[in-house]
Protein backbone atom coordinates (compact mmCIF):
# COMPACT_ATOMS: atom_id res chain seq x y z
CA UNK A 1 0.00 0.00 0.00
CA UNK A 2 1.41 3.38 -0.93
CA UNK A 3 1.06 6.54 1.07
CA UNK A 4 1.54 10.05 -0.08
CA UNK A 5 3.57 12.01 2.49
CA UNK A 6 1.60 15.14 1.65
CA UNK A 7 -1.80 13.59 2.38
CA UNK A 8 -0.90 10.46 4.39
CA UNK A 9 -3.78 8.70 2.67
CA UNK A 10 -3.23 5.20 1.34
CA UNK A 11 -3.22 5.10 -2.44
CA UNK A 12 -3.36 8.87 -2.88
CA UNK A 13 -2.01 10.00 -6.21
CA UNK A 14 1.47 11.49 -6.05
CA UNK A 15 1.89 15.06 -7.21
CA UNK A 16 4.14 13.81 -10.03
CA UNK A 17 1.30 11.75 -11.51
CA UNK A 18 -1.13 14.66 -11.27
CA UNK A 19 1.36 16.98 -12.93
CA UNK A 20 2.08 14.45 -15.69
CA UNK A 21 -1.68 14.12 -16.19
CA UNK A 22 -2.06 17.89 -16.60
CA UNK A 23 0.98 18.16 -18.89
CA UNK A 24 -0.36 15.44 -21.17
CA UNK A 25 -3.81 17.05 -21.34
CA UNK A 26 -2.11 20.36 -22.16
CA UNK A 27 -0.07 18.66 -24.90
CA UNK A 28 -3.24 17.23 -26.46
CA UNK A 29 -4.89 20.67 -26.35
CA UNK A 30 -1.79 22.36 -27.82
CA UNK A 31 -1.70 19.78 -30.62
CA UNK A 32 -5.33 20.54 -31.53
CA UNK A 33 -4.67 24.29 -31.36
CA UNK A 34 -1.57 24.01 -33.56
CA UNK A 35 -3.50 21.90 -36.09
CA UNK A 36 -6.23 24.55 -36.21
CA UNK A 37 -3.76 27.42 -36.55
CA UNK A 38 -1.69 25.70 -39.23
CA UNK A 39 -4.73 24.54 -41.17
CA UNK A 40 -6.87 27.68 -41.13
CA UNK A 41 -5.11 30.71 -39.60
CA UNK A 42 -1.35 31.02 -40.11
CA UNK A 43 -0.63 32.32 -43.57
CA UNK A 44 -0.13 30.55 -45.89
CA UNK A 45 -2.55 28.16 -44.30
CA UNK A 46 -2.59 24.46 -44.99
CA UNK A 47 -6.13 24.76 -46.23
CA UNK A 48 -5.12 27.43 -48.76
CA UNK A 49 -2.32 25.18 -49.99
CA UNK A 50 -4.70 22.22 -50.30
CA UNK A 51 -7.30 24.31 -52.11
CA UNK A 52 -4.67 25.54 -54.58
CA UNK A 53 -3.43 22.00 -55.16
CA UNK A 54 -6.69 19.98 -55.12
CA UNK A 55 -9.55 22.37 -55.60
CA UNK A 56 -12.22 23.48 -53.15
CA UNK A 57 -14.27 20.35 -52.51
CA UNK A 58 -11.26 18.03 -52.30
CA UNK A 59 -9.55 20.43 -49.87
CA UNK A 60 -12.64 20.41 -47.64
CA UNK A 61 -12.74 16.62 -47.76
CA UNK A 62 -9.04 16.38 -46.90
CA UNK A 63 -9.38 18.86 -44.02
CA UNK A 64 -12.39 16.93 -42.69
CA UNK A 65 -10.47 13.63 -42.83
CA UNK A 66 -7.52 15.23 -41.08
CA UNK A 67 -9.79 16.69 -38.38
CA UNK A 68 -11.45 13.31 -37.92
CA UNK A 69 -8.10 11.60 -37.47
CA UNK A 70 -7.02 14.29 -34.99
CA UNK A 71 -10.23 13.85 -32.98
CA UNK A 72 -9.92 10.05 -32.96
CA UNK A 73 -6.27 9.98 -31.92
CA UNK A 74 -6.76 12.75 -29.36
CA UNK A 75 -9.69 10.86 -27.87
CA UNK A 76 -7.63 7.71 -27.61
CA UNK A 77 -4.79 9.62 -25.97
CA UNK A 78 -7.19 11.21 -23.48
CA UNK A 79 -8.39 7.70 -22.58
CA UNK A 80 -4.78 6.57 -21.99
CA UNK A 81 -4.04 9.70 -19.94
CA UNK A 82 -7.04 9.09 -17.65
CA UNK A 83 -6.09 5.43 -17.29
CA UNK A 84 -2.54 6.47 -16.38
CA UNK A 85 -3.94 8.83 -13.76
CA UNK A 86 -5.85 5.91 -12.24
CA UNK A 87 -2.56 4.05 -11.82
CA UNK A 88 -2.75 1.70 -14.80
CA UNK A 89 0.84 0.75 -15.54
CA UNK A 90 0.02 -0.40 -19.09
CA UNK A 91 -1.32 3.09 -19.88
CA UNK A 92 1.86 4.67 -18.55
CA UNK A 93 4.00 2.44 -20.80
CA UNK A 94 1.67 3.02 -23.76
CA UNK A 95 1.97 6.79 -23.36
CA UNK A 96 5.76 6.50 -23.09
CA UNK A 97 5.87 4.38 -26.26
CA UNK A 98 3.66 6.85 -28.14
CA UNK A 99 5.91 9.71 -26.96
CA UNK A 100 9.00 7.85 -28.21
CA UNK A 101 7.33 7.15 -31.55
CA UNK A 102 6.30 10.78 -31.98
CA UNK A 103 9.83 11.92 -31.07
CA UNK A 104 11.25 9.55 -33.68
CA UNK A 105 8.92 10.88 -36.38
CA UNK A 106 9.64 14.46 -35.37
CA UNK A 107 13.40 13.93 -35.58
CA UNK A 108 12.99 12.16 -38.91
CA UNK A 109 10.85 14.99 -40.23
CA UNK A 110 13.40 17.58 -39.14
CA UNK A 111 16.18 15.71 -40.90
CA UNK A 112 14.17 15.52 -44.11
CA UNK A 113 12.81 19.08 -44.17
CA UNK A 114 16.02 20.91 -43.44
CA UNK A 115 15.95 24.60 -42.59
CA UNK A 116 13.34 26.68 -44.31
CA UNK A 117 13.82 30.40 -44.58
CA UNK A 118 11.11 32.88 -43.78
CA UNK A 119 10.39 35.97 -41.80
CA UNK A 120 11.53 36.33 -38.22
CA UNK A 121 7.93 35.79 -37.07
CA UNK A 122 7.76 32.52 -39.02
CA UNK A 123 10.99 31.28 -37.47
CA UNK A 124 9.86 32.25 -33.95
CA UNK A 125 6.49 30.54 -34.49
CA UNK A 126 8.19 27.38 -35.78
CA UNK A 127 10.62 27.27 -32.86
CA UNK A 128 7.96 28.01 -30.23
CA UNK A 129 5.45 25.52 -31.59
CA UNK A 130 8.11 22.99 -32.48
CA UNK A 131 9.49 22.96 -28.95
CA UNK A 132 6.37 23.41 -26.79
CA UNK A 133 4.69 20.09 -27.53
CA UNK A 134 7.84 17.96 -27.14
CA UNK A 135 8.70 19.73 -23.87
CA UNK A 136 5.24 19.09 -22.43
CA UNK A 137 5.34 15.42 -23.38
CA UNK A 138 8.95 14.90 -22.26
CA UNK A 139 8.18 16.49 -18.90
CA UNK A 140 5.15 14.25 -18.43
CA UNK A 141 7.05 11.08 -19.33
CA UNK A 142 9.88 12.03 -16.99
CA UNK A 143 7.41 12.60 -14.13
CA UNK A 144 5.62 9.30 -14.80
CA UNK A 145 8.85 7.38 -14.17
CA UNK A 146 10.15 9.13 -11.04
CA UNK A 147 10.47 6.89 -7.95
CA UNK A 148 7.32 8.25 -6.28
CA UNK A 149 5.30 7.59 -9.43
CA UNK A 150 6.87 4.13 -9.80
CA UNK A 151 5.60 3.20 -6.33
CA UNK A 152 2.12 4.44 -7.24
CA UNK A 153 2.05 2.37 -10.43
CA UNK A 154 3.44 -0.75 -8.76
CA UNK A 155 0.67 -0.91 -6.14
CA UNK A 156 -2.18 -3.24 -7.12
CA UNK A 157 -5.24 -1.01 -7.43
CA UNK A 158 -7.74 -3.68 -6.44
CA UNK A 159 -5.90 -4.36 -3.17
CA UNK A 160 -6.30 -0.76 -2.07
CA UNK A 161 -10.03 -0.84 -2.72
CA UNK A 162 -10.35 -4.03 -0.63
CA UNK A 163 -8.30 -2.51 2.21
CA UNK A 164 -5.37 -4.89 1.84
Amino acid sequence: MTTNPETDQPGARPREVETAFLLLLAAIAVDALVWTLDTFVVSPSGFDDMRDEMGGSDAIQQAAMSAGFLIATSGLLVYFVFQMRQGRNWARYTLAAVAALVAFFMINSMSMNGFTTGSAADVIYDIAIGSLLPLLVAGAVLLMFLPTANRYFSTPKGAEERGI
